[in-house]
């Protein structure tokens, strides 16, 4: 018994040892001005918020400095007119009072934004104080976010031809089909926003055309950031792409911006090389979990486009007829590991007739371009006694010209101004390039003479989407 009391007072000396060493906390509560609540920001913002709906949550961490507690006696809104709400241990309300903080501890405030729809086009900011009241103090944090209204298409098909402006964004739920007969079009500087799973299936005809400034926007609806001062928008997956399916011909997409989906472009062909499906001019595709154009027996053309981003090939073609001139495919996807090289190309040969055995071999010509990045070039090199040739092509792989390769630049590096480590992805090039100038003037076309920026190509043209432009001094 003595050895247990003697452990016991022991054990007290030395917890209350601890405390006068360590001043531990005090459940008192400090009615000094003086000990006032700290913030993890002074102001929170919220990205564009889409009037009626709601906001992804933003959190403030609210810290008490002093050793012992504080009592809030409240924590409100100053404006009452339901565009703020919040939620504090666990409870959502518009005023909290009473709320405590042990000394030297902390709780969270979480904050959601509602903006009820108006006429308004433009973005227009909406803002508020949340303040607190500890002893007498008040102290604000600003709380502030810009309101867009939208136009909402939810599991639209359209019988007749729509038009689409650059009016307020349109934000897509479900799908926009396009069917037999029925054009879409698409005017300059217009936004459409996918949610989730969401996508364009075009069964008539699509006819988006941007301009320079005034790219078509197709991307996903989060507008909010993904990890501090990293937008959302760099995620792929967001929405399902555009699907172009075997009855539909005609389509265009010129200086059109479609990035963050899962499937990228897909187009689907019945065999028919008569009618060209798909002219796509001065635009970049981006970002996809799969292939960011894939495309099976069907006459496809490119001009002054970028290819980038892709978890499987960037560009996958399969038989089909096509002319790419002045293009860049790029990859530093930044999900998963890239499976496929860059460019495949299939149904080139007899022998390797996968899939729709009775469409007519690839004819295919690639001038001005350059293929680089993560993972291989081209998934065959030996392209002999095909209808393929790549010309004034660079690549990052060592080779040699033959029948096929006609003036390509063998294992060399673009230098783009991409640093995948920053999420940053720009693929002009820089002053150092051997991209500069390596192009063939005789293979431009009217459709490729500018580029996405509205610059006009010089003679000899620098290889790849971009004009190359020297950096200012």
């Amino acid at each position: 018994m003595k050895t247990m009391r003697s452990l016991l007072m022991i054990l007290l000396v030395a917890v209350a040892s601890l405390c006068g060493v360590t001043s531990c906390i005090s459940d008192d509560f400090t009615t000094s001005p003086s000990d006032l609540l700290t913030f993890s920001r002074d102001t929170v913002t919220f990205d564009t918020v889409f009037t009626g709906l709601g906001t992804p949550t933003a959190r403030l961490i609210v810290h008490n400095r002093a050793k012992k507690a504080v009592n809030i006696s409240s924590i409100r809104f100053a404006a009452a007119d339901g565009t703020f709400s919040m939620n504090v241990d666990g409870v959502s309300g518009k005023e909290f009072s009473d709320v405590e903080i042990r000394g030297e501890d902390s709780i969270y405030v979480f904050i959601e934004c509602y903006i009820p729809e108006s006429q308004t086009a433009e973005p227009y900011l909406v803002s508020d104080r949340l303040q607190f009241v500890t002893n007498g103090v008040t102290q604000n944090v600003e709380v502030e976010a810009y309101g867009q209204n939208v136009t909402r298409l939810r599991g639209v098909t359209l019988d007749a031809d729509m038009t689409l402006t650059d009016d307020r964004p349109y934000v897509v739920f479900d799908s926009l089909k396009v069917a037999s007969g029925a054009t879409l079009n698409i005017l300059p500087g217009a936004r459409l926003l996918f949610h989730d799973k969401a996508h364009l299936i075009v069964e008539g005809r699509l006819e988006a055309a941007g301009a320079p400034g005034k790219m078509i926007q197709m991307r996903g609806d989060r507008l909010d950031d993904v990890l501090p001062d990293v937008e959302y928008d760099i995620m792929s997956g967001q929405w399902e792409g555009v699907s172009i399916r075997p009855g539909s011909f005609g389509n265009r997409m010129e200086y059109v911006d479609m990035r963050s989906t899962r499937r990228g472009l897909v187009v689907d062909s019945c065999g028919n090389l008569s009618e060209r499906k798909l002219l796509l001019v001065n635009s970049w595709l981006h970002n996809s979990q799969n292939h960011v154009l894939e495309s099976a027996h069907a006459w496809v053309d490119a001009f002054g486009c970028c290819f980038s981003e892709a978890a499987d090939a960037v560009v996958s073609l399969k038989g089909g007829k096509h002319e790419f001139v002045q293009f860049t495919i790029a990859n530093n996807y930044l999900f998963s590991a890239i499976w496929q090289p860059l460019l495949c190309l299939y149904h080139l040969l007899p022998g390797d007739e996968e899939g729709n055995a009775s469409s007519p071999l690839m004819s295919a010509t690639f001038s001005n371009g350059i293929i680089y990045g993560l993972a291989a070039d081209i998934n065959t090199t030996d392209l002999t006694g095909s209808d393929v040739f790549l010309r004034n092509v660079l690549l990052k792989s060592e080779g040699n010209d033959d029948a096929n390769f006609l003036s390509c630049i063998w294992g060399a590096d673009p230098l783009f101004y991409t640093e995948r480590d920053k999420y940053y992805f720009n693929y002009h090039v820089r002053p150092d390039s051997p991209a500069i100038g390596a192009g063939d003037s005789s293979w431009l076309t009217p459709l490729c003479e500018t580029d996405m920026d509205g610059l006009p190509r010089q003679s000899p043209p620098t290889v790849g989407a971009y004009v190359y432009t020297a950096p200012e001094e």
